[in-house]
C-alpha cells in the first residue's frame, strides 16, 4: 500500500487517533485486492471474508428475485466502505452477491484484524458504533424514499447526491436501486436536467 493510499484510509477513520508508529501496524492488517468488470467479490451463500475500502471502482450490492434479476441494494466507490457488513461480523452466509462494476482495486482487513482494531484503538469503538448507526439509518432513509416517493421524485433525490462516478455505470443497475424500469430511468434521465 502506498503512503497516498494509506492517506486515503486513515481519512476514512479520521476519528481514530493513530499516531505514526500505529499506523505501521495499522497498514499491515490490510492486503490489496484487484477485481475486473462484472467479477464477483462476494456470491450468495459465501460468507462475507473481508472488510473493504475502495480505492478505484464501482461495485453493487444485488440480491436475485424469482425470475434472476438482479435487485440493486446499495453501491460502493472510491473513498467508501465495501462488503456484505452481516455476513461479515455474523460470520454466516450471505444472501447477497457483491459485483464490481468497474474494474476495482479495494484494501481488505480479515474479520480477526478489523476485531484487533477495536483492542488497539480506544476510538474505534465511537467509529464502529457511528459507522453502523450510519449504515442503518441510511437503510431506512432509502426504505422511506422508496415507499413514499414517487419515480420521478426518487430519480431526482438520488442524482442529486450520487457522486459522478454512479452516474456513468449501466443504466440498469441504477433503475434497479430507484425501484422502476429501465425504460422509466431512461425516459427521466432525458426528461430532466440530471
Amino acid at each position: 500500500m502506498s503512503e497516498t493510499e494509506l492517506q486515503r484510509l486513515l481519512g476514512f477513520f479520521s476519528d481514530v487517533q493513530i499516531d505514526s508508529e500505529q499506523a505501521d501496524h495499522f497498514r499491515k492488517l490490510w492486503t490489496m485486492r484487484a477485481f475486473e468488470r462484472s467479477e464477483l467479490i462476494t456470491e450468495a451463500g459465501h460468507t462475507e471474508r473481508y472488510f473493504y475500502f475502495v480505492l478505484e471502482g464501482v461495485q453493487a450490492l444485488y440480491v436475485l428475485n424469482q425470475r434472476g434479476e438482479k435487485v440493486v441494494l446499495g453501491f460502493s466507490y472510491s473513498g467508501s466502505p465495501s462488503g456484505v457488513f452481516d455476513s461479515f461480523i455474523a460470520r454466516s452466509p450471505s444472501s447477497t452477491f457483491l459485483e464490481a462494476l468497474k474494474p476495482s482495486k479495494l484494501l481488505a482487513i480479515t474479520l480477526p484484524d478489523y476485531e484487533s482494531l477495536f483492542g488497539l484503538f480506544p476510538d474505534f469503538h465511537r467509529w464502529g458504533h457511528l459507522f453502523f448507526r450510519e449504515v442503518l439509518f441510511g437503510r431506512l432513509f432509502r426504505e422511506v424514499e422508496l415507499l413514499t416517493l414517487s419515480a420521478e421524485q426518487r430519480y431526482i433525490a438520488f442524482m442529486q447526491r450520487c457522486p459522478e462516478e454512479l452516474k456513468v455505470i449501466p443504466q440498469k443497475y441504477l433503475a434497479s436501486y430507484l425501484n422502476m424500469k429501465p425504460e422509466t430511468f431512461s425516459r427521466l434521465r432525458s426528461s430532466t436536467s440530471y
